[in-house]
């Protein structure tokens, strides 16, 4: 059996602040939503010239930066709105300070889709389906990035275990017990394991259907989100919604998700392709 005090010695290293000079500060977190922004543009472009869309540069970058802001902004209130309120509704200002921390998932992608969908009804006039599929496969990859930025920022870790790969998050407030590094579970399932779904079906055959990415992604990312909530402990001002050990708010927002990615893949077999970006 592999002795899981390696783990905890290399954890108790990592430092969430990646560089610092005088009072400016760049953190581990920031540049990993940095690299999953960047790394969802290039993903988006080359999947375009695979699919032969007619999706330029100056495009792709007009929807990164609208993504940003939707991101940004729709993580925040989803998280304040359900999972700090009580704390918020007395401490108001401290909505704007992102620097605590605090941004939900769901929140995100739901800021996301709306800023894409304001940029492709709009602005550039093109079919919102047919880049939410290009999206989606590049976000994975961004959602790799964060999570580990969780594990090295030593939160949103899972309940104690005894496995070998149990890690010990005692400065966070861990407790000197090993615990599941549920952030490396979802970085896993969650980032790598859907984009390589979906890279590969995007580059191994003719896409038939609009729709059909953004319905898997919904689909596997609700389902991993939800299996892996049950090793990973709840948020503290929250707790488990019913009982001592069942349910979390995570859980709760990830089952609309897996019901709207299958309604999604219905809706896009009645739905042939004729012209992409129309």
């Amino acid at each position: 059996m592999v002795d899981a005090m390696w783990l905890n010695d290399f954890y108790q290293t990592l430092n969430p602040i990646a560089l610092q000079i005088g009072p400016f500060i760049i953190r581990w977190y920031a540049l990993a939503y940095i690299a999953g922004f960047i790394s969802a543009g290039i993903v988006m472009y080359k999947t375009s010239q695979a699919w032969k869309i007619p999706l330029g540069i100056d495009r792709v970058m007009g929807l990164v930066n609208a993504s940003i802001i939707g991101v940004i902004v729709g993580a925040r209130l989803v998280y304040v709105l359900f999972y700090g309120f009580s704390y918020y509704s007395e401490h108001p200002l401290e909505v704007f300070f992102l620097s605590q921390g605090g941004m939900s998932f769901h929140g995100g992608l739901l800021g996301a889709l709306i800023a894409g969908y304001i940029m492709c009804r709009f602005v550039y006039k093109i079919s919102f389906v047919t880049v939410c599929d290009l999206a989606v496969i590049g976000t994975c990859l961004g959602l790799f990035f964060g999570r580990c930025a969780n594990f090295i920022n030593g939160e949103l870790w899972g309940k104690a275990c005894d496995l070998p790969w149990g890690v010990m998050f005692a400065h966070t407030g861990g407790g000197f017990v090993y615990r599941h590094p549920s952030q490396l579970y979802e970085a896993v399932l969650e980032g790598l394991v859907i984009f390589t779904v979906l890279f590969t079906l995007a580059h191994s055959k003719k896409r038939s259907y609009e729709g059909e990415f953004i319905g898997i992604f919904l689909v596997l990312y609700g389902t991993f989100r939800f299996l892996v909530e049950f090793v990973r402990l709840p948020d503290a001002q929250l707790g488990y919604l019913c009982g001592t050990d069942w349910l979390t708010m995570g859980q709760c927002l990830s089952l609309p998700l897996i019901v709207l990615g299958v309604l999604v893949l219905f809706w896009s077999r009645a739905r042939k392709i004729e012209h992409h970006l129309s």
